[in-house]
């Protein structure tokens, strides 16, 4: 099973402000240039998307449910809410990193999307993260969440692509060597 993360940061590193914010993100005041960055192609590779607690609690703040009828799980140590319109897309879990992808191997799950700083990190640190799609958008906010915390030991990885936007945003693709 192939398991990815995709996620935008500011040029410092940040995913998002301190009180999980995504201000300063293009299209999160309604505005947007109609450029999706290859999320959709992604997605559409995609057959599980799994959560953090935090980004799932942000992304119900959204009002509209972003990914359709793609099959999400909630990733969290403490139990969480599922709106009953959700209850057929969204689950729950809390189990170990491996544990979880093991089990969604053996249901024949061929690409997770991992996403949440959190979330991210604990499956690079359990050796898990396979590939990291970061779309750099090009402002500085200073302080906020950081994509990558402290780390038990050197991760390794090679650059396989970089896109450039027209808009100043850059994306690289790195896969994460053993």
């Amino acid at each position: 099973m192939k398991i990815s993360a995709y996620i935008a940061t500011s040029l410092d590193g940040y995913i998002a402000r301190e009180n999980g914010a995504l201000d300063w993100l293009p299209g999160s005041a309604g505005a947007s240039d109609g450029e999706d960055y290859g999320y959709h192609e992604f997605m559409d590779t995609v057959d599980v998307l799994l959560l953090g607690r935090k980004t799932y609690e942000q992304v119900l703040s959204f009002g509209q449910w972003p990914y359709g009828e793609k099959r999400v799980i909630v990733w969290s140590r403490s139990a969480i809410q599922i709106p009953a319109n959700l209850s057929e897309m969204v689950e729950y879990r809390s189990s170990a990193p491996a544990q979880l992808v093991d089990e969604l191997a053996n249901a024949g799950v061929q690409h997770l999307y991992v996403d949440g700083g959190k979330t991210i990190q604990s499956f690079i640190q359990a050796g898990l993260m396979q590939q990291i799609i970061i779309t750099t958008v090009p402002i500085l906010i200073g302080k906020g969440i950081c994509l990558f915390g402290s780390i038990d030991q050197d991760i390794h990885l090679r650059h396989s692509k970089t896109i450039p936007f027209d808009n100043g945003f850059v994306q690289s693709w790195y896969d994460v060597l053993a």
